[in-house]
């Protein structure tokens, strides 16, 4: 049964990638028909940015807080010098409005190219279809996860010891052994007067359980003095980092596309900067699958993906060993690691430069993460 006439554009999902190109395409015009189960229901992650990473039409009030240059402490202290956004969750909600847009309550069944079949049997069509539905946590997944609670400013100082934020502190004052799996902490100000103080695996498949998490972010902040109370808010984050299938003719967008960082669960800015790109192809009735992956994004993913495979054989000391090097290199070459989609050869550079600097029984490792 087909429910009403079709539209421009149908996004599946009204997640933060979801949102945000269907948000950009009525502000282009487009007649949009966005679903979602429970489209009204708010935003609570924490999303981050690198910030040159986010686009310029971006509002200033959607950013939380702002620092300037965050630290990483591996075998020593790191510096960061790139400023690091967090965004203010509700208002990057609200400011990716879907006026114009026909909003549907409702879960999707099918996803084709034509459009989607709802729960009821109704049918939407669309000349361009969205999926942007996210991917299951399941088990042969690669997944990050990490707990995290959310405290004042003041009560969060001792784990930040002076710095701006903890982009990544991979000491082991979480109670862990070097041949545990990795986690470490991720300590930044979210805005308000509050800090979230986060243990996070980054990557494992399967990745450690959230009460492991627990365990080891309490064992790390009682190490450094930090007092949190039973009443703070926590954060659980449990989700996939690798791509899942979307249907032949469908245009995959977010996480269900595979444009989350495999190697970081980064995806949020991503989402945000590639949305006018796919829009304008579709305002030119061109293939917007050809803008969003064109070959030189298909050769950064593919090198990502290796870069994937090494992080899931690291255990806590290598990892420490890897980020070492990892953080010891140029600004530059970082950022075309963790940013961007169109820079191959500066990819390549990065992870070649990264292997020569390791020791050789790293270099051991990761030839043999990589057969």
């Amino acid at each position: 049964m087909t429910d009403s006439p079709p539209t421009d554009l149908l996004v599946a999902g009204l997640g933060p990638a979801g949102r945000s190109l269907a948000s950009r395409a009525t502000a282009a015009g487009l007649t949009v028909t966005a679903v979602d189960a429970r489209p009204d229901r708010g935003w609570t992650a924490t999303y981050a940015a690198w910030a040159d990473e986010l686009p310029a039409w971006l509002p200033a009030e959607a950013v939380a807080t702002h620092t300037q240059a965050p630290a990483a402490w591996t075998r020593r202290l790191h510096v960061v010098d790139r400023p690091y956004r967090v965004l203010d969750t509700v208002a990057l909600q609200q400011c990716l409005r879907l006026d114009g847009a026909r909003v549907v309550a409702a879960r999707v069944r099918d996803v084709g190219a034509d459009g989607v079949v709802l729960d009821d049997g109704r049918r939407l069509r669309a000349r361009y279809v969205v999926d942007a539905r996210g991917v299951p946590a399941e088990p042969h997944r690669a997944q990050q996860t990490a707990f995290g609670v959310i405290v004042d400013d003041a009560v969060a100082a001792p784990a930040l010891e002076g710095r701006q934020a903890w982009f990544m502190d991979w000491r082991r004052d979480n109670g862990t052994a070097p041949g545990d799996v990795p986690s470490f902490l991720y300590a930044v100000p979210v805005g308000g007067g509050r800090t979230i103080l986060e243990e996070t695996c980054l990557v494992g498949r399967p990745a450690l359980g959230l009460p492991e998490l627990e365990r080891r972010l309490r064992v790390r902040l009682a190490a450094r003095g930090v007092d949190v109370h039973g009443g703070a808010r926590t954060e659980r984050v449990r989700f996939a980092v690798e791509g899942g299938p979307v249907a032949e003719g469908v245009l995959g967008v977010g996480a269900r596309g595979g444009l989350m960082h495999p190697a970081t669960g980064y995806a949020v800015a991503t989402a945000l900067a590639t949305a006018d790109a796919v829009v304008d192809a579709m305002c030119r009735g061109t293939d917007p699958r050809k803008v969003l992956w064109p070959a030189r994004s298909r050769a950064v993913a593919g090198l990502r993906r290796l870069g994937l495979r090494v992080l899931l054989n690291l255990d806590a000391d290598a990892a420490t060993e890897f980020f070492e090097a990892f953080f010891a290199l140029p600004v530059d070459r970082q950022r075309a690691y963790l940013s961007g989609r169109e820079d191959a050869a500066g990819v390549a550079a990065t992870m070649w430069q990264l292997f020569r600097e390791l020791p050789s029984s790293q270099r051991r490792t990761i030839l043999r993460s990589l057969r």
